[in-house]
């Protein structure tokens, strides 16, 4: 039985491109980044958990919910098979019992915070917003598109951003946790503007003000789909 079964739905992806050595830190053991065109990425991502399941059951309260999170891309190498996958800084839910399992279970860096949000759409239109309060400041990443589903073309930022079908964290300096997301392959709504109001310096840490005043180099907004995550793997 998976571990958690949900959907993960509207995701906003905001991209920028870093410096290899800003996370490098972050690395779990076995793990090397990875890059798109030998450029070095990370994502400020929002979405909406929806019908959400842990080991089959529906827990009251925690069905629907937001999350905010700010990931980068690895590869982990064996027997010459390369598995994608990404590393998160943090996540954000408005759920405790949500933060506590992941940062017990999966050693992630969950934080739980008051969140909101905001779907609108008509017949052409499509407006996402993600809202998240951090000491008594609102942070907002929202999102204009054509409200038309296009196929992800093969070898784009697009895929590059959301193929990857693995998480790895911490457990330790020497051990690394790994598991599986499965979902179908997604596809995208072609955005037409962004708003962004974030303090990432309050909500990540100093290293991360830089991305105050960064320019992202893409955005994107994607469907999502039903998702499974399965139990891990300590390496």
């Amino acid at each position: 039985m998976s571990f958690l079964k949900a959907e993960w739905r509207k995701l906003i992806m905001i991209n920028y491109e870093v410096h290899p050595e800003l996370l490098k830190p972050y690395l779990p053991k076995g793990t090397m980044l990875d890059t798109y065109e030998e450029k070095y990425y990370i994502s400020l991502i929002g979405f909406m958990f929806k019908n959400t399941k842990l080991l089959g059951v529906k827990i009251p309260f925690h069905v629907n919910f937001e999350e905010v999170n700010l990931r980068f891309y690895v590869k982990r190498v064996k027997n010459q098979k390369v598995k994608r996958g990404v590393v998160f800084i943090k996540e954000i839910v408005p759920k405790s019992a949500i933060t506590f399992i992941a940062n017990t279970l999966y050693n992630e860096n969950y934080e739980t915070l008051p969140m909101k949000h905001f779907w609108d759409k008509n017949e052409d239109h499509l407006e996402v917003i993600y809202k998240w309060k951090k000491h008594h400041k609102w942070n907002k990443i929202q999102v204009s598109a054509n409200n038309e589903l296009k196929i992800i073309p093969e070898n784009s930022i697009i895929e590059f951003i959301s193929e990857h079908y693995w998480g790895y964290s911490k457990e330790t300096e020497l051990k690394t946790t790994e598991y599986e997301v499965r979902h179908p392959r997604w596809k995208y709504y072609p955005v037409q503007d962004v708003n962004i109001e974030v303090d990432f310096s309050t909500t990540y840490g100093e290293k991360f003000k830089f991305l105050n005043e960064s320019k992202p180099a893409s955005i994107m907004l994607l469907e999502g789909s039903e998702i499974t995550i399965e139990n891990k793997l300590s390496l």
